[in-house]
C-alpha cells in the first residue's frame, strides 16, 4: 500500500479550547492552581489539538519552558487554547496558552504559555508517519510558523540530537541580526 501525502491544512482546522474551573482538589496550601494539575491539562489541550490535525495517534515528544507568570486562584476559570504552529515530516509544534478568569468574567489575564512538539504514529501506535504540512493564515499565525524551525532546532540541540554547529535555522538567524 503506498504512502499518501496528508493535504495541508488551517490552524483553524485543529484550534481546541479546553475550560477548567478550579476547585479545591487543584489547589495548593495556598489556594493557588497546582502546577502539574495545569502543566497536565496543557498536555491534554495539546495533545487533542496535535490528533485533529494529524489525523493519527499522537504522543508527547518535548515540552518547552513552562513558566508560571500569574497565580490562578480557587474558583477563577481557566481557557486553554491550542494551535498547531508548524508540522514537520513526522511532528508538529503545538503552541497552548492559558487565560484565568473569574466565574463572572473579570479580571481576565494570561497566566502562561508553552510549546509542545508531538510525534504521529500509525494505526499500529508503534511507528511514525507523516503529517499534514500547516497553512499559517493571519499574521500571528505566519510569525508562529517562521519562527517554528528555530524552537525546534534548539530542543534538538538541548536533547543532544544535533550539535549546535549543525543548527542551520538559528545560524542564518543570528547572521542576519549582525
Amino acid at each position: 500500500m503506498e504512502n499518501k501525502t496528508p493535504a495541508p491544512k488551517k490552524v483553524s482546522d485543529s484550534l481546541t479550547v479546553m475550560t477548567e474551573m478550579i476547585m479545591p482538589n487543584d489547589t495548593n496550601p495556598m489556594g493557588n492552581l497546582m502546577g502539574g494539575y495545569l502543566m497536565r491539562w496543557m498536555d491534554i489541550a495539546a495533545a487533542i489539538c496535535a490528533g485533529k490535525h494529524c489525523e493519527a495517534h499522537v504522543v508527547t515528544a518535548a515540552v518547552d519552558n513552562i513558566s508560571f507568570q500569574k497565580p490562578i486562584r480557587l474558583g477563577d476559570v481557566i481557557t486553554l487554547e491550542a494551535k498547531v504552529t508548524r508540522a514537520f515530516t513526522t511532528s508538529v509544534e503545538i503552541y497552548v496558552e492559558v487565560f484565568a478568569n473569574d466565574i463572572k468574567g473579570q479580571n481576565p489575564r494570561r497566566c502562561n504559555h508553552a510549546y509542545f512538539t508531538f510525534v504521529a504514529l500509525d494505526d499500529t501506535r508503534k511507528v511514525p508517519c507523516e503529517v499534514p504540512a500547516v497553512i499559517p493564515l493571519s499574521s500571528e499565525e505566519e510569525q508562529l510558523f517562521e519562527s517554528a524551525s528555530r524552537r525546534r532546532e534548539i530542543r534538538l540541540i538541548l536533547s543532544g540530537r544535533i550539535k549546535a554547529k549543525d543548527a542551520t535555522d538559528l545560524r542564518r538567524f543570528f547572521s542576519e541580526m549582525e
